[in-house]
């Protein structure tokens, strides 16, 4: 069986902090998964009706892997997803695909889809300009968090704490970056400094962090210098991160999940999700599990 991880630099360029890949890397050998790590630079596409001619890997045509393993998460630019979407054209199986990745990169229109179909959400507004500070005050209160459309492990989320702090950072802002497009959400105080990261593989829930700040920072992230501990998984975790995982059509999730006093609000599902974290405190090898979930898809028990 043989695949593609798609990451921001090539296998050669890899630095020794990219954890997962080198943990699928690793993997990958030690159950004959023939694996090669790929960037978007490193491909053209053509259109044509050749289709096994009409993508080319430094410049040639080579054999097609019998998967794709996307990496980039929010981060994944308009040609890394050309380069996904082609090889879906192609018949090639990808763990997620481009329209999943493509969806919760959008942390409104994500939001939209979970309030939608009656999961809770915290109370979240599309920000333009000219700010109506009145309005934003009356349907979120303060503290409130202020997040980019698009980002990953914590970058792009500010707290605001009052409003006169929330109005300098929507001055700063419009000053250095107006068409920059942001929401605006309500803070969960409950959930202050911590939340869970439920890791889910194939629709099944295969592992729950509690996330905590170990600098009094409002945010929790592993990547930040964060702590974290196995928590078991209660039906009510399970259920919210089974049930946001499929809405998104994602085979590969991390949900992180804010505590609202004794139950818990969806905060944002992730397509790529790190898991440096799960693996340091609980008793998992998650790139095993994705890679046994990858063989089910294929029909490849024999390998």
């Amino acid at each position: 069986m043989k695949g593609w991880i798609l990451y921001k630099t090539a296998q050669s360029s890899l630095s020794p902090e990219a954890y997962e890949i080198h943990r699928f890397i690793d993997v990958a050998k030690k159950k004959g998964i023939e694996i090669e790590v790929v960037c978007p630079d490193q491909f053209d596409l053509v259109v044509t009706r050749e289709d096994r001619k009409s993508i080319l890997l430094d410049g040639k045509t080579v054999p097609l892997p019998d998967f794709l393993l996307p990496r980039m998460g929010a981060g994944t630019s308009y040609f890394g997803m050309a380069v996904i979407r082609h090889l879906e054209r192609l018949g090639v199986y990808t763990v997620n695909s481009a329209q999943c990745i493509d969806t919760v990169k959008d942390k409104l229109y994500s939001q939209q889809i979970l309030a939608e179909n009656n999961l809770p959400v915290p109370r979240t507004m599309l920000g333009k300009y000219p700010i109506d500070d009145e309005l934003v005050e009356k349907y979120l209160k303060f503290p409130l968090v202020v997040k980019t459309l698009s980002g990953s492990m914590g970058k792009g989320v500010f707290l605001c704490e009052s409003k006169s702090q929330f109005n300098d950072l929507m001055g700063l802002i419009h000053v250095t970056n107006p068409k920059l497009n942001i929401i605006l959400q309500e803070f969960i105080e409950t959930s202050r400094g911590k939340d869970l990261r439920v890791f889910v593989v194939g629709g099944r829930p295969i592992a729950c962090i509690e996330r905590s700040s170990s600098d009094n920072n409002f945010k929790a992230n592993f990547s930040r210098g964060g702590q974290v501990t196995e928590l078991a998984m209660t039906p009510e975790i399970k259920w919210l991160a089974t049930e946001t995982a499929k809405l998104f059509g994602l085979e590969i999730a991390g949900i992180d999940l804010l505590f609202d006093g004794r139950h818990f609000k969806v905060c944002e599902a992730n397509s790529s999700p790190g898991f440096k974290g799960i693996e340091s405190c609980c008793d998992i090898d998650v790139a095993d599990e994705i890679y046994n979930f990858i063989k089910i898809r294929l029909g490849r028990f024999e390998d």
